[in-house]
């Protein structure tokens, strides 16, 4: 019997997350549930891709993430697939695309009819059967057709990287899609400098603290992203930016 994570947008004041996993036990008494976050905001696709690219290798191979965000889906369809050795069910809205880069190893539109609950309805069964070790073909019909939305991508010259901002965090921490192998490809061993807002920052270090309190601070993240926080403080507010601020790292010509 392999893992069931659970992802969602229903919050955690409504019976909806209890809803789901009750299906779910109903369908398998023994199967192990375990909650990623319900704290996705709703129908926000790039947070709860970004939530989800952070954490899912983390988990044993075969995992099956169930994601209940956006479910009644842009196509009004839900999918299965696999991808890097885990397995994924949720709507066609875009999600599963961003989360691939649009290359799943295997994919299925799961046959269902349209309900009011399409995670507890549709997801759920599906990643039972698949937690169960059941096949992909067993839940759906093949298909290479998946709803497209694009990642922003970086901006790479020989002396500047330019990135924008993809998720701000509890903290208010601003996570960006820079990449440490990028930094370190254009720099060749160059100095550079970090451009934010009015802020210049000089040094990338091991973590936020190592700055004085109040101070602008980047670092790289566990998933060598570029981050920008403030030390004891909420980067997003005192610096004035949000998701798809522009960040640019700068190199001498």
């Amino acid at each position: 019997m392999g893992l069931i994570t659970f992802l969602s947008d229903f919050g955690y004041r409504d019976h909806y997350v209890a809803a789901v996993k009750a299906r779910i036990l109903q369908l398998a008494p023994a199967q192990q549930v375990l909650d990623i976050s319900h704290g996705i905001e709703p129908f926000n696709i790039a947070h709860a891709v970004h939530v989800l690219d952070a954490v899912f290798r983390d988990f044993p191979a075969g995992t099956v993430h169930l994601v209940g965000v956006n479910d009644h889906g842009t196509k009004g369809s839900w999918h299965a697939l696999q991808f890097g050795g885990h397995y994924f069910v949720a709507a066609n809205n875009g999600l599963l695309a961003l989360l691939t880069d649009g290359q799943p190893e295997e994919m299925v539109t799961i046959t269902a009819e349209a309900t009011p609950s399409p995670t507890r309805d549709v997801l759920a069964p599906a990643a039972v059967h698949l937690a169960q070790g059941g096949l992909l073909e067993d839940i759906g019909l093949p298909t290479t057709e998946l709803y497209q939305l694009l990642n922003r991508q970086l901006r790479l010259q020989d002396n500047r990287v330019t990135g924008h901002v993809i998720h701000v965090d509890h903290y208010g921490n601003l996570i960006t899609n820079i990449s440490r192998t990028a930094v370190e490809v254009i720099a060749r061993g160059r100095p550079f400098t970090i451009h934010f807002a009015r802020e210049t920052v000089r040094d990338i270090v091991a973590h936020f603290s190592v700055s004085d309190p109040g101070d602008a601070v980047c670092i790289f993240n566990s998933q060598d992203r570029l981050c920008i926080g403030v030390n004891q403080g909420n980067a997003a507010e005192l610096l004035g930016l949000h998701f798809d601020s522009q960040v640019d790292v700068r190199f001498p010509a």
